[in-house]
């Protein structure tokens, strides 16, 4: 009996997360601007189904909420965003950090933010990349810039995420 409440427990809260994510995402669509910031936002809630819920709870949630941003979403570049990168992110960070080789991660986090970068480049400039600056038409810039902000982005990130498991997982699961 107390098996199948705790997988209960766990579905309710990825629906949970996931109708959160897909709220922040409506939001961003509607927002005038930051949009690209309240994706990111999103993406975090991943993180939380991650940490409470383990990886697979954390991909569930990336997909239904992403499925349903598609579907209700008048923004449907804000949801590939967070389909490919924000959203994911969180899991693939997860992954990557089991290796516990700090160099080793850093090189695994900045291949997997080059391929996005490049394929957004290639295959959804026009539809993710059209609100940058002119000055990121010139790629050394866009692949210098993108990977020195990655880098404060996932330093931000992992300190929000200790934070998270230290205060709020703690008190989700003592209930």
């Amino acid at each position: 009996m107390r098996q199948r409440n705790s997988g209960a427990r766990q579905v309710a809260l990825v629906g949970v997360l996931a109708a959160l994510s897909l709220v922040i995402l409506l939001l961003a669509a509607v927002s005038p601007s930051g949009r690209m910031g309240i994706v990111a936002v999103a993406g975090l809630v991943n993180a939380a189904a991650v940490i409470s819920g383990g990886l697979h709870s954390g991909f569930l949630c990336w997909a239904v909420a992403g499925i349903l941003g598609l579907i209700l979403s008048p923004d449907k570049g804000n949801v590939l965003l967070y389909l490919i990168f924000f959203g994911v992110y969180p899991m693939v960070k997860s992954l990557i950090e089991r290796l516990r080789r700090a160099p080793l991660e850093w090189l695994c986090k900045l291949v997997f933010f080059n391929v996005v970068l490049t394929f957004c480049w290639f295959v959804l400039r026009d539809a993710l990349l059209a609100g940058l600056p002119a000055v990121f038409e010139q790629l050394w810039v866009l692949y210098a810039g993108g990977n020195v902000v990655f880098l404060v982005y996932d330093y931000g990130f992992s300190k929000l995420v200790m934070l998270y498991a230290a205060r709020i997982d703690k008190a989700i699961r003592r209930r």
